[in-house]
């Protein structure tokens, strides 16, 4: 398995590590008190919708973006574990996945570039 191979299982497994995690949380382990947890649900998950289709393609472009839209889980996580004890757990689980996802993106780009570099011929 090549380098750019492990990166790009590292942030899928990030990103899907989110889809698992957030319904869980938000749905079952940790309901929200001061919003129903419908739009809670909607307002986390609707952006991971958006790179779906590059991601399972493995366009790099799509990797390349979505490393900044890691950013915004792994600033909700922090938000989450640092203000609400209770939640600290689910926020720390947040942090780890949208690290696995940002730093398999930025090395599946970069390696990804490497090896189509390599592929072409000369």
């Amino acid at each position: 398995m090549s380098g750019a191979a492990v990166a790009r299982s590292v942030a899928l497994g990030g990103y899907f590590g989110l889809w698992l995690l957030l319904p869980a949380w938000y749905g079952w382990l940790s309901p929200p008190v001061y919003i129903a947890v419908g739009p809670a649900l909607v307002l986390l998950l609707m952006p991971l919708v958006f790179p779906l289709r590059g991601l399972l393609r493995g366009t790099l472009y799509t990797y390349a973006w979505t490393s900044m839209l890691s950013l915004l889980y792994f600033a909700h996580g922090v938000g989450e574990a640092w203000t609400l004890a209770g939640d600290r757990p689910y926020g720390l689980t947040e942090i780890a996945l949208s690290l696995m996802w940002f730093t398999g993106a930025i090395l599946y780009v970069r390696l990804g570039k490497r090896e189509r570099l390599r592929a072409q011929p000369h």
